[in-house]
């Protein structure tokens, strides 16, 4: 089990822009790096579905709603992994969660995005 936690939502006007993050703060430097992630959302009275992800070697997937808009990327010397998120619309609005790609069983907290119109 990776200790995974989340940061950087909040209150955004539709078109604005935020940057998550997702840090690993008690893996070891070769564990996060053999590890790929991914970033889910769950909005209220919906189910939690994935929105990006990032291999070992950097490759990126998206959903197709979020691209051209997010860029998923990682700092293995960081530990980190980031979510840029651009032209946000209201529909994005949702707890955003950090795990591994597969999901590992547990879940952190989640970082909140608001997204007003």
């Amino acid at each position: 089990q990776v200790y995974l936690v989340e940061s950087g939502g909040g209150l955004v006007q539709a078109g604005g822009s935020l940057r998550l993050a997702c840090r690993a703060p008690r893996s070891i430097t070769s564990v996060f790096n053999s590890k790929s992630f991914a970033w889910y959302r769950q909005a209220p009275g919906k189910q939690r579905d994935l929105v990006a992800t990032i291999s070992t070697d950097r490759r990126p997937t998206y959903i197709d709603s979020v691209k051209d808009r997010f860029a998923i990327s990682r700092d293995n010397a960081r530990k980190t992994v980031y979510l840029q998120m651009t032209n946000l619309k209201p529909e994005d609005a949702a707890v955003y969660y950090c795990n591994l790609d597969p999901p590992q069983p547990d879940w952190g907290q989640g970082t909140q995005v608001t997204v007003s119109s």
